[in-house]
């Protein structure tokens, strides 16, 4: 290609910054941002997007409701065939069923809680936006956390006052590669997932902070079920713990310390409350049983002298506990964070340099990183008419029991009565658990509306689809509290078929609805960026003394430095001055026995940290030859995003996800490595590409989440190998009600119908969605 006809164009996507090479209208190439120390491969899959295979090309309305509206057979939806219709029909559409469940049955009934990933971009912020224009419209059903992190910040929040330590604001990476001696991690540190960041990330961090621990010799112990959840050049010494287990390890390790009199009394007496009702636990005085190390080791399937030793080393070295995102996304997942908390206060260090703990390091890219001290920029959703949410995972209990009463917090509040679901930038089809529950809850609303880029599951069994564009084809600023830099998001091609911008299709239905004067604000696409721009660039002169650049030079030049914050650690004003510092808690200080939560008496969390047995996993008596299934995020792709990209298909294997199984485990059941194999439970079943390996717990399939969901005729049998399809959809407890997903045990066998087939169905798939 001729260098000289080559346009370069500054970008960002969750996985990081890069410039796009753009010749004749198409993307030829991609290279990272000079200033990436460790630029994520899924850069070169961008291209992706372009290709038309998997878009929506014109709005389009399944043809069923077309004809009988609100009176269709639900049933058809992701069988009937679409009817393709002019941008100015489809807006008098999606328009008008607004305007008629909020006047039939209340906002209430409306469901915008759209929940994804669709764009790193904070101006076409496809959730952002659709809950705008509803505010506007009068409200909506919207909901609370993320199925990424839900169950720890609701814990954290009532036991630390705030949910920061989780979100980026305990001890930053820097402090604690220069001041820790031993790092306990439970879960992983790993750039798979480290890669992405919600709003983008410029600088990808994470390999260069191990490489000072490893050459300061810090003891590092891993502790999970997956050797690769850390880079193998750090000598990492490796726990393979039972899934779903890391909580009785923790209480374990503050049981053996508490029993050898060397938890920090004075720290606990200090900077907590309800310390004695925790150490009656721990000492077996509140229920019969020590929590010591022979105890945890009964559960985790660890040794019982390592336990000890650790717990040893944790109180004579300073110490540091890591814990990944993924723990708490399991039934009881408040417990791994809240015992977490109460081991570091039992070592004694919190607040101190490169001790205590923090929560979420690589499970995003930011999380560590330096803190930005600015704004954010973000796209308002302007204020909420109506109180009406959902705790995020519990779609398919609000679409299966209208009316029927759940609690949050402590709150009991009811699910509403949804009539209209307007799903924009996610696909729940990828995210959610269970996903042949979630197909019998999707009959029960009288519209779906979808407005994506790509026709995915979701898009297929919605009544109206809307394409929208997808970040390469407009303009837009990636930036977030975890990120040093805004970033440039410069459009590179034209729209993909008759897609428009995510603003461009709410403007339009806004003023359909006679609100789009209050939506848009007289601004357009590149009045909206200068003015989301300037807000942080304003907020940095005047409340930090910090100069950016004004917009044009930050435009042109791709990215602007923010003001931020290194070598930080977490509450060392509230270790030294508790008073002064006080938390925003029930008693002001670390809460390890709540008044609470004793009130509220909840059998799935209790008023202290505790183990409580799961309802799957491998300690289960009457679920024998069973495998505990961990589907975590695939290192080729965002979850579902770009899952045909290069990045991805190198890693499947014949077109399809790989299942990583032990090879002790694949002798048994006679898989050999590159067999097709079906995972199972009474949820459903998938196929996956057998991926022999002993870098996993004996006991353990892998099956990374993200394949397109992709059900073959009748059967139900997924055939592209999404692990949702068998994942239990319950909330992680009363308490906080988030996903649990990494609660499930499965099946594995070698598949004994044609091979061939199942390939020949999946690749018909494809052709179909081209077709449409």
């Amino acid at each position: 290609m001729a260098l000289a006809s080559i346009k370069r164009v500054r970008h960002c996507s969750h996985w990081g910054a890069y410039t796009l090479l753009v010749e004749d209208g198409r993307i030829v190439g991609a290279e990272p941002f000079e200033l990436d120390p460790a630029p994520s491969p899924i850069i070169h899959s961008v291209a992706e997007w372009a290709d038309p295979k998997r878009r929506v090309a014109q709005p389009l309305v399944r043809a069923g409701w077309l004809e009988k509206r609100e009176a269709s057979d639900r049933r058809g939806r992701g069988r009937e065939p679409f009817v393709p219709v002019s941008w100015e029909e489809a807006i008098g559409l999606v328009a008008g069923e607004i305007r008629r469940v909020s006047e039939t049955f209340g906002n209430a009934s409306i469901f915008g809680g759209s929940y994804g990933w669709t764009s790193s971009g904070r101006f076409h912020h496809a959730p952002s936006l659709l809950k705008r224009m509803l505010n506007l419209a009068g409200g909506y059903t919207g909901h609370v956390d993320t199925y990424s992190i839900a169950a720890g910040p609701v814990i954290l929040r009532h036991v630390l006052g705030d949910d920061g330590a989780c979100g980026g604001r305990a001890n930053t990476l820097d402090t604690i590669a220069a001041h820790s001696e031993t790092l306990v991690v439970f879960g992983a540190l790993s750039p798979r997932t480290a890669q992405n960041e919600a709003g983008g990330i410029a600088r990808h961090a994470l390999e260069a902070h191990l490489k000072v621990m490893a050459e300061r010799g810090v003891k590092v112990v891993l502790v999970s079920p997956l050797r690769d959840d850390m880079p193998d050049w750090i000598d990492a010494e490796w726990w393979p713990i039972r899934p779903n287990t890391d909580t009785a390890l923790m209480l374990g390790l503050a049981g053996e310390i508490l029993r050898a009199g060397r938890h920090d009394l004075a720290f606990l007496n200090r900077c907590t409350s309800g310390a004695d009702q925790f150490l009656a636990y721990l000492d077996g005085s509140a229920d019969g049983r020590r929590k010591d190390a022979a105890w945890a080791a009964g559960i985790t399937g660890l040794d019982a002298a390592d336990i000890a030793a650790l717990a040893r080393r944790l109180v004579d070295s300073r110490s540091m506990l890591t814990v990944s995102w993924s723990l708490q996304r399991a039934q009881h997942g408040e417990q791994p964070f809240w015992a977490a908390l109460g081991l570091a206060a039992m070592v004694g260090q919190i607040g101190l340099p490169g001790g205590g703990v923090g929560y979420g390091y690589s499970s995003l890219g930011g999380v560590g990183a330096p803190i930005n001290l600015a704004k954010a920029p973000a796209i308002s959703q302007l204020a909420k008419p109506i109180d009406s949410f959902i705790p995020v995972a519990r779609i398919s209990d609000m679409l299966l029991h209208p009316g029927r009463e759940f609690s949050y917090e402590g709150q009991t509040r009811t699910y509403p009565d949804t009539r209209l679901v307007y799903w924009a930038g996610g696909n729940p089809y990828h995210h959610h658990q269970d996903l042949n529950r979630l197909s019998e809850a999707w009959t029960r609303p009288e519209t779906i509306i979808v407005q994506d880029p790509m026709f995915t599951a979701t898009a297929q069994r919605a009544d109206i689809v809307l394409p929208a564009n997808s970040s390469i084809e407009r303009n837009d600023i990636a930036g977030n509290r975890r990120s040093d830099l805004i970033l440039a998001m410069q459009q590179a091609i034209a729209p993909v078929g008759n897609s428009r911008s995510d603003f461009d299709i709410f403007n339009a239905i806004a003023r359909e609805l006679g609100v789009g004067d209050a939506f848009n604000e007289g601004r357009d696409e590149m009045g909206w960026l200068r003015h989301l721009y300037d807000v942080v660039r304003t907020d940095a002169a005047t409340r930090l003394d910090f100069e950016m650049p004004d917009f044009d030079a930050f435009w042109d030049q791709g990215y602007a430095q923010c003001p931020v914050q290194s070598d930080h650690t977490y509450l060392a004003a509230f270790r030294d001055q508790p008073e002064a510092f006080a938390l925003n808690t029930e008693s002001g200080r670390i809460v390890l026995g709540s008044k609470a939560l004793a009130a509220l008496d909840y059998a799935d969390c209790r008023s202290h940290p505790a183990w409580i047995e799961p309802a799957e996993w491998l300690g289960s008596a009457d679920r024998p030859n069973q495998f505990h299934l961990i589907s975590h995020q695939p290192a080729g792709r965002l979850h579902s995003q770009l899952e045909t990209g290069p990045a991805s298909m190198a890693c499947k294997r014949n077109g399809r996800e790989q299942a990583r199984i032990h090879p002790d485990d694949a002798e048994a059941l006679g898989i050999v490595d590159g067999r097709l194999v079906r995972l199972w439970n009474d949820r459903g079943a998938c196929l996956a590409t057998a991926q022999v390996a002993a870098s996993v717990r004996r006991g353990v399939v892998v099956l990374p989440t993200g394949a397109w969901f992709t059900p073959a005729g009748n059967s139900g049998l997924d055939i592209a190998g999404n692990p949702n399809v068998l994942t239990l959809d319950i909330g992680t407890s009363q308490f906080g009600q988030g996903c649990s997903a990494h609660t499930c045990l499965v099946q594995v066998e070698p598949y004994e119908g044609a091979a061939a087939d199942a390939i020949r169905a999946y690749q018909d798939n494809l052709a179909a969605l081209a077709a449409v």
